[in-house]
């Protein structure tokens, strides 16, 4: 498993000589990143952006970085981290438009790649306040222990399991005791 991330904004980090295959990253990790991304920010090409930003990050950083095995964990902590200024700066912007915005229609296809079941648990866990849907797209989407929950959002792993709790009864009272 991948540990604590080594990669700090104080003046303590020091350049290493350890090289971070960072292409190799990509082509292994892309895909299930931007299928989180996906989740936390709720469209493809906005999921794809940030990713891609999360990889340009590690590629400036890299020299920062003195466990090799700690990428992982930067990507994921990266991807979450512009997920969250992403959906800020949507919130911004939308509460200044003075024009609606026009209504974008899903794809035709869309109904055919996911079952009712999963729409519907998707659309409660979108209902769900930001913490609660990070905890639980990192644990049950992207399958990380608490550990890597905390230290990709920054945050105690009490806080991953109450912000799980809470966010589990949650989906169990909107999709009436399915959830769990």
């Amino acid at each position: 498993m991948h540990r604590g991330l080594a990669v700090s904004g104080g003046a303590d980090v020091t350049q290493t000589d350890v090289a971070i295959d960072v292409p190799a990253l990509y082509a292994t990790h892309r895909l299930r990143l931007v299928r989180m991304a996906i989740l936390l920010v709720d469209d493809q090409a906005s999921a794809e952006d940030v990713v891609q930003d999360a990889f340009i990050g590690l590629h400036r950083n890299q020299g920062r970085i003195r466990d090799p095995e700690a990428a992982v964990g930067y990507l994921r902590t990266s991807v979450v981290n512009h997920a969250r200024s992403m959906l800020r700066r949507r919130g911004t912007a939308r509460k200044h438009l003075r024009v609606a915005e026009p209504e974008i229609a899903e794809p035709a296809d869309s109904d055919v790649l996911l079952a009712e079941e999963h729409r519907e648990v998707l659309a409660a866990v979108r209902k769900l306040p930001p913490r609660q849907q990070e905890v639980l797209v990192l644990r049950y989407w992207s399958n990380l222990s608490e550990a890597e929950i905390a230290e990709a959002l920054g945050i105690s792993r009490g806080a991953v399991k109450s912000q799980a709790s809470r966010g589990m009864d949650k989906l169990e009272q909107m999709l009436g005791g399915a959830a769990r």
